[in-house]
Parts: structure tokens; sequence; C-alpha cells
């Protein structure tokens, strides 16, 4: 039997299973781009959503093993990533697959019309353009290539779950890097930076970084590096999340061509 590789141990954004891998490539990332919009994608800014969807499932990933280990599991399973989200709210990305997931069913709350009756969930749509939950399974090679990285193995129904929310995570990114390129910046959300109970402060450079994603250059046709960390800063609402989502983004495009 072939053993299990060591997984490394997380010391920051430096960490070989955090920078090293790539599961989610260019080609991927642009695919999902134009289901949303014409405008042209750089390379630079595909590696760069590329690599905060990586951080952002990384991150959901360590925290559902977390559960695991405390129920002294090694396979993940659906349960703990409800646990990784309850413990970490920042985690709470990728919303609109809760709805079609069995594993969130009941937790959005139940809708009522105005005559009490129970509002049925809404079904799956039929449409021909790919959206983000059709579209899900494209994921798979690379969510599990990335728990492969993490150590970690999971039942179907977590992968599954996996593959949702990195696909809605990265459909809701291109829509608002869209956006920032159609509005010339960040103008609908600005740059408030919420801190989490405990942690402290965000440093002075990662304000001046937000303060300077609020404005843009460049032409209307093409979302680039800059507009996917302005868009990172409206997915990613505050904390040591989108910190370092938007660092390791910076790191991972220092040596790609904006073509």
């Amino acid at each position: 039997m072939t053993a299990q590789p060591a997984r490394p141990e997380r010391s920051g954004p430096e960490t070989a299973s955090v920078m090293e891998v790539s599961p989610f490539k260019p080609s991927l990332v642009k695919a999902v781009f134009r289901d949303v919009t014409p405008m042209h994608v750089s390379r630079s800014a595909a590696w760069a959503a590329a690599s905060v969807t990586r951080t952002v499932l990384t991150e959901i990933i360590d925290g559902a093993r977390r559960a695991a280990a405390a129920e002294a599991r090694k396979k993940l399973m659906p349960g703990d990533l409800l646990s990784a989200i309850d413990r970490n709210v920042e985690l709470e990305v990728g919303a609109k697959w809760y709805d079609h997931s069995p594993t969130f069913q009941g937790l959005t709350g139940v809708v009522y019309d105005a005559e009490g009756v129970i509002v049925p969930s809404r079904k799956r749509s039929r449409s021909r353009k790919p959206s983000a939950v059709v579209g899900a399974h494209r994921f798979e090679a690379g969510v599990k290539k990335l728990l492969w990285s993490q150590g970690a193995t999971a039942v179907p129904a977590m992968v599954r779950d996996l593959d949702g929310i990195a696909s809605v995570f990265l459909t809701d990114l291109a829509r608002d890097a869209a956006m920032v390129v159609r509005e010339g910046g960040v103008k609908r959300f600005g740059t408030v930076t919420l801190v989490m109970s405990g942690e402290p402060a965000p440093p002075s450079f990662l304000k001046d970084s937000l303060q300077a994603l609020s404005a843009r250059r460049g032409d209307g046709r093409t979302i680039g590096r800059e507009d996917i960390l302005a868009a990172t800063t409206i997915q990613l609402f505050g904390g040591n999340l989108r910190q370092r989502a938007l660092t390791e983004a910076r790191e991972a495009t220092q040596n790609t061509s904006a073509g």
C-alpha cells in the first residue's frame, strides 16, 4: 500500500501546501469568467483568481480537519464543513451553494409567504447557460489535489460541497471583478476593514493597499490583477483570511506577465 504523504505544517503564507499547489488552472478560471462577462481576462488576473480561490479552500479544509480531529477522525465529512464555518465566520463564502447542497438544508431558514405557507426551495435551473452550480463538477480534480496536498481525505459528499463552494465563490469573484472594471474601482463597498474578535488591527500596509484598490487604472475591456484583488476585498469582508488571500495572490503573480 502506498504511504500517505506527510502533511506539511502550516506556518503562514509561505507554507508549501499553500503556495506551491495550483489546483485551479488559469484555463479553468478563464472558462468561469467567460460564463459571467465578455471582458478579456489577463494572465495575471487568472493566476490571482486561482490563488485567492485556493487560499479560501485551503482555509476551509484546514478548519474541517480540525473539526474531524476533535472527533478522532481523519476522513472529512460534511459535518466538519459546517463546524469549520460555525467556528470562523470568514469561511462563510459561496453562499449560493447553500440552497443547493443537502449539507446546508435548514441552515438558511424556512421561507414563508404572506399567508404563512412554506415557499418551496428553488429548483435547479434548466438554462443552457452554465451557472456556478451546474459547472461545479469542473472543480473536482482541483479540490482532490488540494485535499491531497493537505494530507486529507474526504467522503464524496464533502468533495461535492467543496466543488460547489469553489465554483460559486469564483463566479462571484468574476462578477465583482467585472463590476470593478465597469465602475472604475471599488465604489459601492468602500474600503472598510472588519476585525474579528481577539485579532489585532490590520497592518498599515494592508490599509494602504485597500485604499489603492478603491481607484482603478486601465482600459474598460480587460480584467487585470488589481481588479481581482479589489473583488477579493468585496468577497472576503475582513479578518486574516482576506489579508492572506491578497498577500498570496500578489506573491503568486509577481513573475506573471499581464497578457
